[in-house]
């Protein structure tokens, strides 16, 4: 029996990352069915979050998610540009936002062919692998291929229909909400959230208590 979750992610998340290439392994190794849906990071459902956060936050979480990319062997780098234009000295986030909008609807069009976890997974490599200007030439466009949908289709969608894709995102974080946490990325598994990419292995654990078995 194939068993099916949903992950919470976002794209300018780097703990969404980190987490990423291990549930796409999982869905290859176990009779897993893991469906993915983006949603807006805090910077945009929740500006003043990084105001209000102790002035250790920012520190700790960048050298945390480096030593995690490390103990993983997960390339990781700075994103050049951050899928969120803010100036990280006074945490102030900018009123234009070139990227972020882009990204989440392109994600939820993936989501509604049946790809977006292995969007996520491609897209989110460049943003946090390492490559520069991963929103320019055909670095999106190529990650798209690698996931089985058509970038030009993907954009026009997120052009066309973009209030019902903003409207769906919203269901997504009230669905991530609904079940038990606010933040990504969470992988919610029979009305179970399981918050954090250091909470895969307890994820694994309690869906092989309930039957979760590797492919033939």
């Amino acid at each position: 029996m194939t068993h099916t979750a949903e992950l919470f992610w976002s794209f300018r998340s780097p703990y969404s990352y980190l987490a990423t290439r291990r549930y796409v392994e999982l869905t290859e190794k176990y009779d897993l069915d893991i469906t993915l849906s983006p949603v807006y990071p805090l910077a945009i459902r929740q500006p003043d979050f990084f105001e209000k956060n102790h002035p250790n936050w920012l520190g700790y979480t960048m050298r945390d998610m480096v030593r995690v990319a490390q103990f993983y062997g997960i390339p990781f780098a700075v994103p050049n540009p951050d899928p969120i234009v803010q100036n990280m000295m006074t945490r102030e986030i900018a009123e234009e936002q070139p990227y972020i909008f882009r990204l989440t609807r392109l994600g939820q069009a993936a989501k509604r062919a049946g790809r977006s976890l292995a969007f996520a997974h491609e897209v989110s490599q460049l943003i946090w692998g390492g490559v520069a200007g991963w929103h320019e030439g055909d670095h999106l466009a190529e990650a798209a291929k690698r996931a089985g949908l058509d970038i030009v289709a993907l954009d026009k969608e997120a052009a066309d229909d973009a209030e019902a894709l903003d409207a769906e995102i919203a269901e997504n974080q009230a669905r991530l909400e609904a079940g038990g946490h606010w933040g990504v990325p969470t992988l919610v598994y029979n009305d179970e959230p399981f918050f954090g990419q250091d909470r895969i292995e307890i994820a694994l654990w309690r869906m092989q208590q309930n039957g979760l078995e590797k492919r033939a």
